[in-house]
């Protein structure tokens, strides 16, 4: 059975990169019909946080994918040992009784390039035996083939044929001075016990698998096929990290900048890979069908942001796209938090009047919290007094303009057509435009020129906020600020 598995480090938040990662896992085993494994990779002890920890849960949650297992590496300690152990008595790994300073390090302290300390490589077992029984710290290194040397290969699913020689990997470490594994034992070792087929992962780790290789290989083990991801790079080609590039890096911000999860899952998806069909809207079951690593880009991959605008204009216009694409009960039941959350208690029956008025309008779900502000707050923004002004018309037309609408608007009942033919009559018994008499009174109820329709909008605030609202502006008119 095809098994794949995701491995974050709960040493930050859930970097875009990884979320990438998890997708393309994801998708792979959703169209084989196979088992997504989450292992958290938490042997790292001094930098892992339960703060990173919430926040990579919280991001994977809201990508609302699933999983099918979960381990922690943590609770496996055991079988990594044993596993070091039964390496190094088949005599592929030795033990480094070099100081701390360069024994638990991948690379001794030595000066230049470092391969292996041949003190330790060629200390008889005997004394190796005995210092450890003395209780001498050390580090448990892999026996890399030197003499001969020979070289590693696998053929990479994206990348295709690598090569390596033996004579260019140092002796990595296993087990650290205190005992925990390292990156590579507890990776390999869980890989082979949870019979992961394959892994699939960042271009940063093509050179760790020359490694992993002849870990597995030590082991015993069947090799995995490997599947490595072209990075995700910022405008100026530069790795995005969260010290060059802020909070854009990661996914709780799209989260709580009012992305949908699908949507950004399918932008994450065309970042790097490419569907044959060449489309860009894509159904969770058509990623689904359509993924292949065939698709996938060799070249990083670009996330274009700016100063100005810090999320990628692809993912900005597919999120507006799937917005649009939402019933609106639906898309109601999204946006009431978002503007019960910015401080607006208002109720569900009244947000899903607004809804279908601002769903147009709205790129991302905190949108709706300046498309449509108006119908939450009580007094409107300051808008500058000639914004009332009508299209070739002045200050004294905007007063009549406004003071027929308050009458007219007195004596109107309060639904769509009502108002249209209301206000359709009074803007001809003052000859004027409809134009020119819709513009003061949207400003007036609005306090912008840019909204929804009017008569829609004057439906949902109602009579008595709309008077309120006309009134306060024809008193705007009469002591400018």
């Amino acid at each position: 059975m095809l098994r794949v598995r995701f491995a974050p480090s709960p040493t930050g938040f859930l970097h875009i990169g990884s979320a990438r990662t998890f997708i393309f896992n994801w998708l792979y085993a959703r169209r084989h019909g196979g088992a997504m494994i989450l292992r958290i990779d938490d042997t790292d002890v001094e930098r892992n946080t339960a703060q990173s920890l919430e926040s990579i849960f919280e991001g994977l949650r809201w990508l609302d994918l699933g999983w099918d297992e979960q381990y922690r590496q943590s609770e496996r300690l055991a079988f990594h040992r044993a596993m070091a152990d039964a390496i190094f008595r088949k005599g592929l790994a030795y033990r480094d009784f070099t100081p701390a300073a360069g024994g638990d390090s991948e690379k001794s302290g030595a000066q230049g390039t470092w391969l292996f300390n041949p003190d330790m490589r060629e200390l008889p077992r005997e004394e190796s035996d005995r210092r450890a029984a003395a209780g001498e710290p050390f580090a448990l290194r892999f026996r890399v083939p030197r003499d001969p040397e020979r070289e590693i290969r696998f053929t990479d699913l994206v990348y295709g044929p690598q090569a390596k020689s033996t004579a260019d990997i140092e002796d990595f470490a296993l087990l650290r001075s205190d005992g925990m594994p390292t990156y590579h034992l507890a990776s390999c070792a869980d890989d082979v016990d949870l019979r992961i087929s394959h892994i699939v992962r960042g271009q940063d780790h093509i050179t760790n698998t020359f490694k992993h290789v002849l870990i597995f290989e030590a082991a015993g083990a069947d090799l995995p096929e490997f599947a490595h991801l072209p990075l995700l790079v910022a405008p100026d080609n530069t790795k995005l990290s969260k010290r060059r590039h802020g909070p854009v890096v990661s996914v709780t911000t799209y989260r709580d900048s009012g992305f949908l999860p699908h949507a950004f899952v399918n932008f994450l998806c065309l970042v790097g890979w490419s569907p044959k069909n060449d489309r860009e809207q894509l159904s969770r079951q058509e990623l689904i069908e359509l993924f292949s690593f065939d698709g996938v880009h060799r070249s990083n991959a670009v996330v274009n942001f700016s100063e100005a605008d810090p999320f990628d204009p692809k993912a900005v216009w597919l999120n507006a796209e799937a917005i649009r694409a939402l019933d609106p009960a639906e898309l109601s039941v999204l946006l009431l938090p978002v503007v019960r959350g910015a401080g607006f208690p208002i109720e569900p029956d009244y947000m899903a009047r607004i809804t279908p008025l601002v769903r147009e309008r709205i790129r991302l779900l905190n949108d709706v919290l300046t498309v449509g502000d108006f119908f939450f707050r009580d007094e409107l923004a300051l808008y500058d007094v000639a914004e009332l002004v009508p299209k070739k018309g002045d200050l004294a037309l905007a007063g009549r303009v406004l003071e027929k609408a308050g009458e007219t608007l007195a004596a109107t009942e309060f639904s769509h057509d009502a108002l249209e033919a209301s206000l359709r009559g009074a803007s001809q018994s003052l000859g004027i435009k409809a134009g020119q008499m819709f513009e003061p009174i949207r400003v007036a109820v609005c306090g912008r020129k840019t909204a929804p329709p009017l008569f829609s909008t004057l439906e949902v605030l109602g009579q008595s906020t709309s008077l309120r609202r006309i009134r306060q502006a024809i008193d705007k008119l009469h002591s400018p600020v």
